[in-house]
């Protein structure tokens, strides 16, 4: 760059972004309590430390029953069996059934022994010690069978998940209090410009209100970075030098303005004093003033004082590079739409709405699990959700569906 000359070369905005994520590192790992991990990037494989459920319980308020002892049960031909006993949820239980009993459950409640399926409540009377059945049910009805949701020793969670309040849940119910994730970047944002006012000062003749560090700070409360607004540097050298080394106590910095070739655009010329410019000047419009440097071993990105191409800059090069910090690279983000080819049938009944937790890569679609409302692995195991609409009767297999993703894609950088 020559001053009031122009740029010599503009780097490629691919070979921009390539060199800048090449000179990053990831800042480290800490623990963090899971009533405040969201947004968290793990930082190591989660493994199930015991079967969940770690025994057979009913899935609803009925009655636990030998489900053969029930086949053929009708309104009009009940089937009656003798009441052996109640029990309570959270009580453990010694009861064992014989063929012609039941016991009452509720949903949570553990299985009896021999038991095998659940009569839901509205398709029983209770009478005198005895329960009649006006409905069949097929083994394992209603049941959560031990392990139904997680296995002693499988991956709960993999290193590189940007965690959901799902996951949260799935690791409150193995007992973790807290999880290991990365670092996350904390921000410095400077602007810079003679022009600028901060807010609430009387605007005079000539200046302009810094609208660019407020919305640089917010895309970054946004994504879940904190940000520290380091106020206005003035077109001056010294002024620019002072609010870097304060901006280097955290772990990265912004400079919005003073950027460019200009007389009064100091920024690069200051972080070359102090460090190395990486590159300086970018293939694209708007945004071609961008640059990336470093000082002291802190990231330093250099962005344009007008607020469009500033937005843009921030967003093409500073997020990818604050993901690379805590290790990982963002491929798609939670709440985008996509589509897919249903890899295997979704029924539904029709006047009901499904939701149905389906796995999407690459453009294929995996239904996870279509029912069971306590299945917490199912939104965890899942990354979308395929709703059905209650005038169709499901899809089939090889369909083209829409899905919203429920949580991030990312890749794990090495």
């Amino acid at each position: 760059m020559v001053r009031d000359r122009g740029f010599k070369s503009l780097e490629a905005v691919d070979v921009a972004i390539k060199k800048t994520l090449e000179r990053l590192r990831v800042l480290g790992v800490e623990e963090v309590d899971v009533y405040n991990c969201q947004g968290r990037v793990l930082a190591r494989d989660v493994f199930a430390t015991f079967d969940v459920p770690e025994f057979n319980r009913s899935a609803m308020d009925g009655y636990a029953v030998i489900a053969e002892d029930t086949f053929g049960a009708s309104q009009s031909n009940p089937v009656v069996l003798r009441l052996a006993g109640r029990i309570e949820i959270g009580r453990n239980s010694d009861l064992r059934i014989r063929s012609g009993e039941a016991v009452r459950v509720y949903t949570g409640s553990a299985m009896p022994e021999n038991a095998n399926a659940v009569v839901m409540l509205e398709h029983t009377k209770e009478e005198n010690g005895f329960v009649q059945v006006f409905k069949g049910v097929a083994p394992f009805k209603n049941v959560m069978r031990k392990g139904e949701d997680l296995k002693k020793g499988e991956i709960v969670l993999r290193k590189g998940e940007i965690l959901q309040p799902q996951d949260a849940g799935i690791l409150a119910s193995l007992g973790f209090k807290s999880v290991e994730v990365f670092k996350k970047p904390k921000v410095a944002v400077i602007s810079t410009g003679d022009e600028l006012i901060p807010l609430g000062e009387k605007k005079e003749a000539g200046k302009i209100y810094n609208s660019n560090s407020p919305m640089i700070c917010n895309a970054l409360a946004e994504l879940g970075f904190e940000a520290i607004p380091l106020g206005i540097a003035k077109d001056k050298a010294l002024e620019v030098e002072e609010k870097l080394f304060e901006a280097l106590k955290f772990d990265a910095v912004i400079f919005t303005g003073g950027t460019s070739v200009g007389s009064y655009d100091l920024v690069p010329e200051i972080v070359s004093k102090h460090g190395e410019i990486v590159f300086h000047g970018v293939a694209m419009r708007p945004g071609m003033p961008s640059g990336f440097g470093i000082v002291g071993e802190k990231p330093v990105f250099m962005l344009p004082g007008s607020p469009t191409a500033c937005f843009l800059a921030f967003n093409t090069f500073v997020v990818p590079a604050l993901y690379r910090m805590m290790g990982i690279r963002l491929l798609e983000r939670k709440g985008s739409r996509k589509s897919g080819i249903l890899q295997a049938r979704v029924a539904s009944e029709v006047g009901i709405r499904s939701y149905v937790r389906v796995l999407w890569e690459n453009g294929k679609v995996y239904p996870v699990r279509v029912s069971g409302s306590s299945i917490l692995s199912s939104v965890v195991k899942s990354n979308a959700l395929l709703v059905v609409p209650e005038d169709v009767e499901g899809y089939e297999e090889g369909e083209e569906v829409e899905v919203t993703l429920l949580r991030d894609i990312t890749e794990v950088l090495e």
